[in-house]
């Protein structure tokens, strides 16, 4: 729905160790494939997936395509993606639920604002938008979810603007997102309870997203982050994804 150009995104680090029911294959958050395109590429590196396999294909979309651009309706995929625009920004934000923030379940738009009890919601937005990020602004707000994490209190956080759909690095967002409220929330602390079907001593929901244990050291100890996305390296998923491809 959001396009299948854009990549972005690091790899597992240890595959066999974070693999998990939202992480089944090691490719980035923003692989830029169709579902036909991901089954093609499944087989390809995993022989158990190996199968008499037949793709038909879609007249009149091509990846430079969004949802809005095709004049078919939007079906919500779950209750907390109401919206094209709230695809727009997840894979990013999605990263919000491995802390006790919340990240605007039970408001009207999830993944679209997030926050926290006891966070200024001006010093939030100030410290994300002098980040630079292309694409999206952010903007100071005070909401109170109606159920889920910090139902019923008010919480201070930022809604997000996207600004340029096609420039923003959605991703990288939900990153800078997840410091910058690990740094400023005096309460902050990751999620304690089972995600997903894993237990939290054996498989963080944090790790599971992500694959690594990298994010988690970077916050912990202050490190570089924006060192870390400029390491990433995707030129062999790159070349494993070019051979499945199926639209122009």
């Amino acid at each position: 729905p959001i396009g299948g150009v854009g990549v972005e995104g690091n790899l597992f680090e240890d595959g066999d160790r974070w693999f998990s029911f939202v992480g089944q294959f090691n490719i980035p958050p923003r692989h830029g494939m169709t579902i036909g395109e991901l089954a093609k590429f499944y087989q390809n590196v995993d022989d158990k997936y190996r199968c008499d396999l037949e793709v038909i294909p879609v007249h009149g979309w091509t990846r430079e395509l969004w949802w809005d651009d095709t004049d078919l309706p939007w079906v919500p995929p779950s209750p907390n993606m109401p919206t094209l625009a709230t695809a727009t920004v997840y894979p990013g934000m999605c990263l919000i639920e491995a802390t006790a923030a919340s990240e605007g379940r039970g408001t009207t738009i999830p993944f679209e604002i997030y926050g926290a009890p006891r966070v200024d919601p001006f010093k939030l937005a100030e410290q994300l938008n002098a980040i630079g990020l292309a694409g999206i602004r952010f903007r100071p707000q005070y909401f109170q979810p109606t159920f889920q994490k910090h139902g019923g209190t008010v919480c201070g956080g930022v809604q997000l603007h996207v600004t340029d759909r096609n420039a923003l690095q959605s991703y990288r967002a939900g990153l800078w997102a997840t410091k910058i409220i690990h740094d400023l929330w005096p309460d902050f602390r990751w999620r304690s309870e089972a995600y997903e079907y894993e237990p939290p001593d054996e498989r963080h929901a944090l790790e599971q997203l992500v694959g690594t244990l990298q994010l988690r050291e970077i916050l912990t100890k202050g490190a570089d982050l924006e060192a870390w996305i400029g390491s990433w390296d995707l030129s062999e998923f790159e070349r494993a994804r070019a051979d499945v491809l199926m639209y122009s």
